[in-house]
């Protein structure tokens, strides 16, 4: 009797999925953000602008180490998602193996370099002027944890990977919730915590982590706790290969954070004004509409994963036109908004400017188009071809956005990288998507077999 399949494949499902994750993340951002406006304003009005840029400013060094996984992620994503049935799959055990001592080595190494910056007192040279009294201590902090609950990621990657995106999704509502009512047991008790107070980010974060591998131990009972008694048996189990898929990945995730999200950094380094406050407020709101648009994106990668391991060809040129779109919709939404909620998150101490605005309504509609093309292209060959592209976006970003923020202030970086996203990979992976289209319908029934629709 054929084992029965945790992730359900069909071709009309995908939308039910996208829309499933989209609606989650909505509706997490919308909870998530209105108490993350309130929390906001509390840090604004009790600890002071300053505190509110450095709590932004810390609270953003996850996206520039996304790399501690060392693009494990991408094998666990694809392995699972391939699998039949991954409560029993011998590959689906050995990668969960291989990933979780992998994180068991990168989570120690992140806190040893956290320690060693703060031994050479190079917080205040990485970070900018915009680093307070204690700042780096917050910040050394912030590496601790985040370290420590690297390991427990795992099970974040194995529910995207099972189609769970959505419930990973609403995990995180836990986060927003925690953050504001430690601001206001700090404020009720008097604590002077406005350095401080990005650690409570990190734990949060920490939080998610800790609910995502027990509802994944959950869905593939017994994998993971076999997995996990097997840890250390280096000699009997030995990790999977992992560079072909990892090795592309990792170069990813180290180069992109870096390329799109020393943002912060430079308006730190580079600005004495409020750039760096009008930034933080603009990123959080604008946030709301990326990051819905990124989880949905998200949801695509098992489905084409899971299209290769059963030999359908289904493109991914509709659902970019229809995220370019939706990204259009969502950004020009939250435009519209932005007076009224950065009067109210600011009490009126932050006007956002002009080409902030528009920045990001540019940025987010560009980023969501990527989305459908970069899950198209999450084989070996994809991966590889996304490397080069990504490496001339680094220089070009920053180079661009250190021109810009001269010129237009606060809005230079985010305008430096949508024109750096749409030049180093939308456009690339429009030309690669298409070509790879070509050859794989040539190579099918002499071309004669349709694509499937989505």
């Amino acid at each position: 009797m054929k084992p029965p399949r945790l992730f359900t494949f069909d071709r009309g499902g995908i939308w039910g999925k996208i829309g499933h994750t989209a609606i989650a993340k909505v509706l997490v951002m919308a909870i998530s953000g209105a108490i993350g406006i309130l929390t906001s304003r509390l840090i604004i009005q009790n600890f002071g602008l300053d505190a509110y840029a450095q709590y932004g400013l810390l609270t953003s060094l996850p996206s520039l180490i996304p790399f501690a996984d060392l693009g494990i992620a991408a094998l666990v994503f694809n392995v699972v998602a391939g699998s039949d049935d991954p409560r029993r799959d011998e590959q689906v055990r050995r990668t969960i193996i291989t990933a979780l001592r992998i994180l068991l080595i990168s989570g120690p190494v992140i806190i040893l370099v956290g320690v060693a910056i703060s031994l050479f007192d190079l917080w205040p040279v990485l970070l900018g002027k915009a680093l307070l009294p204690g700042g780096a201590t917050a910040a050394l902090l912030c590496t601790i944890v985040f370290g420590s609950v690297l390991p427990l990621t795992v099970g974040q990657r194995i529910l995207v990977g099972l189609g769970r995106t959505g419930t990973q999704v609403a995990t995180q509502l836990v986060i927003a919730p925690f953050i504001l009512l430690s601001v206001l047991v700090l404020i009720a008790v008097g604590v002077p915590a406005g350095s401080y107070l990005s650690v409570l980010s990190y734990v949060g974060a920490g939080m998610v982590s800790l609910l995502c591998i027990v509802l994944a131990a959950r869905a593939i009972k017994p994998m993971l706790g076999s997995a996990i008694k097997d840890l250390f048996r280096f000699r009997t189990v030995r990790n999977v290969a992992f560079l072909a898929i990892a090795g592309p990945n990792l170069i990813q995730v180290i180069i992109l954070p870096i390329a799109t999200q020393l943002d912060r950094v430079l308006l730190s380094q580079l600005t004495v004004g409020d750039e760096l406050a009008q930034y933080n407020v603009a990123s959080q709101l604008f946030g709301i509409a990326s990051q819905t648009i990124a989880a949905a994106g998200l949801a695509l990668w098992p489905f084409y994963a899971r299209a290769r391991a059963t030999s359908q060809l289904i493109s991914p040129m509709k659902p970019a036109l229809v995220f370019l779109v939706g990204g259009l919709v969502l950004s020009g939404a939250m435009a519209a908004l932005s007076p009224f909620l950065v009067a109210f998150i600011s009490d009126g101490a932050i006007v956002l400017d002009g080409w902030l605005i528009f920045g990001f309504i540019v940025f987010v509609a560009i980023q969501a188009s990527k989305y459908p093309l970069g899950m198209y292209m999450t084989d070996e060959r994809g991966l590889r071809f996304q490397i080069l592209p990504i490496l001339i976006m680094l220089p070009l970003n920053i180079g661009l956005s250190m021109v810009l923020i001269t010129t237009i202030g606060a809005g230079g970086p985010i305008v430096a990288g949508a024109v750096s996203a749409l030049i180093c990979q939308v456009l690339p992976y429009l030309w690669y998507v298409r070509r790879d289209l070509n050859a794989r319908r040539a190579s099918r029934n002499g071309g004669t077999e349709p694509d499937i629709g989505i």
